[in-house]
């Protein structure tokens, strides 16, 4: 699959350049992998138009289903699904608009553009963000609103392992690495987890949330020392105001 659409956009005139992106750059990738491509559109070239002949090919040829669409810039991402479940993502940008913007890009062929890679957020973003998410999670649960509560729950824990993967230099993004993180690290993030689905279980895996967030974010977040005595606040099982 993933030759035949190369051989598609090296017959394409209007596509110059292209690229891979994602697992296979890294080596990362084995047979349960999405395939991602990347094109660039010649300047003078219609981008839509491009998009939508793609389209029309890989739902035509090769049965694909067109899932959704993500805009980035002037970038397109498209998202198809086709036989087996395999997901090929194709993604179009203008000529002068197209390079590499994090470490998995690899061109193949054409070329491309220097850009600036995406700034990493930084640790007090990523903690301050988690903060919201705990007490957003309490407030629901008072409100006996049971899933909205084990959204923030999970979002907030997201955001720990994210934290947790920043020392040993891990790839949090989509869960990439997570698996990697080492055996004393992950002790402690099955308690976030929310089982069942009550009043006693969520506040059991809101305090173990607390607890993770406070320990990835301790000596490198300065206001961890002042947040810490409100989240643990936060688990008493009710409020006297």
């Amino acid at each position: 699959m993933r030759e035949r659409l190369l051989e598609l956009a090296r017959a394409d005139p209007r596509v110059v350049a292209g690229a891979a992106v994602g697992g296979t750059v890294t080596g990362a990738s084995d047979r349960w992998s999405d395939l991602d491509l990347t094109f660039a559109v010649a300047e003078g070239s219609s981008l839509p138009d491009v998009l939508k002949d793609w389209t029309r090919t890989v739902v035509h040829d090769f049965d694909g289903i067109h899932l959704f669409d993500l805009h980035h810039g002037s970038t397109i991402y498209r998202v198809f699904l086709l036989s087996g479940c395999l997901q090929v993502d194709l993604s179009f940008a203008p000529a002068a608009d197209f390079g590499a913007i994090g470490p998995r890009f690899e061109l193949l062929f054409g070329s491309a553009v220097e850009k600036a890679h995406a700034p990493a957020p930084s640790v007090s973003e990523i903690f301050g963000l988690a903060v919201h998410h705990v007490v957003r999670a309490r407030y629901s649960i008072e409100r006996g609103r049971r899933w909205q509560a084990e959204l923030w729950i999970s979002a907030a824990r997201d955001l720990a392992l994210e934290l947790a993967c920043l020392r040993p230099g891990l790839d949090a993004s989509y869960g990439r690495e997570l698996d990697e993180l080492p055996a004393h690290v992950v002790v402690g993030f099955e308690e976030t987890l929310v089982r069942p689905l009550d009043r006693d279980a969520l506040l059991c895996a809101l305090a173990g949330t607390i607890t993770i967030l406070l320990r990835e974010s301790a000596g490198a977040v300065d206001a961890v020392a002042q947040v810490e005595p409100e989240l643990r606040e936060l688990v008493r099982s009710s409020f006297t105001s």
